[in-house]
């Protein structure tokens, strides 16, 4: 039976998502030339996903383009010290540290079991000196970071990638936005929510959809940004994310 070319639902040990395997076949072709398995990070990022998928932890990392871009975000910015409010396994962490040797990275990760396969994953990565992994809620830790540059012991963020509870989308972006400096860039992930986004019913019942959309309309009002939405589909499903430069 040929492959199937057009978008259908399917379930995995990993999650469910749509997929369609013209989306899935250019991901695979893209990385296989513009990042292939020669380049020094590779078996890092590799060891991280396999380190993930052992310990159980969801398959809701950034896909591999993703993070490659948001790495080459930095690079082109000269960021020097990043953000990041939901680490995961450190995945898309150890894309940012490793794609750029003088970036200064905080992660922040709500779950123990999460942060600690994280550091594991960042110490194999060789970049733990670079890359903070700090334990605890979002709401509770992010003013702290603030309150530390507001004092003069901290640097603003060039760069922030929020992948977090996504009920508080917009109260991490604006702490974010609070923490960075001028033309600094912010990323919010998820925001397409699975190409929900825009269907008002949805929110009601799906807090992924709310708070996508909350974050859409403040951002929109939001003096201090610029923003836009990007969608994307890959291999793992129809989303897309917000981007926003601080003026």
């Amino acid at each position: 039976m040929p492959a199937p070319t057009t978008t259908q639902k399917t379930t995995t040990s990993r999650g469910d998502y749509e997929i369609d395997t013209r989306w899935i076949s250019i991901d695979a072709y893209t990385m296989s030339h513009l990042h292939p398995s020669t380049r020094p990070n590779h078996a890092a990022l590799a060891h991280t996903l396999q380190l993930c998928d052992e310990q159980s932890l969801p398959n809701i990392a950034c896909p591999s383009p993703h993070g490659k871009f948001f790495a080459l975000q930095c690079r082109m910015l000269g960021v020097t010290h990043a953000l990041e409010v939901g680490t995961l396994g450190g995945y898309t962490a150890i894309w940012l540290a490793t794609e750029n040797p003088a970036l200064r990275i905080t992660t922040v990760e709500a779950n123990p079991r999460h942060a600690a396969v994280a550091r594991d994953n960042i110490r194999a990565a060789g970049v733990a000196d670079r890359v903070d992994v700090v334990l605890g809620a979002g709401l509770d830790v992010l003013p702290r970071l603030l309150d530390e540059i507001r004092g003069g012991t901290r640097e603003r963020f060039g760069f922030t990638f929020i992948d977090a509870d996504k009920l508080n989308n917009y109260n991490y972006f604006d702490l974010a936005v609070q923490m960075s400096g001028p033309r600094a860039c912010i990323c919010v992930d998820n925001i397409v929510s699975k190409g929900k986004l825009a269907m008002e019913g949805e929110a009601a019942g799906n807090e992924m959809v709310r708070g996508a959309r909350e974050c859409v309309e403040r951002v929109g009002k939001d003096e201090r940004v610029e923003g836009t939405v990007l969608q994307t589909v890959g291999e793992k499903d129809y989303d897309g994310f917000l981007m926003a430069v601080v003026k």
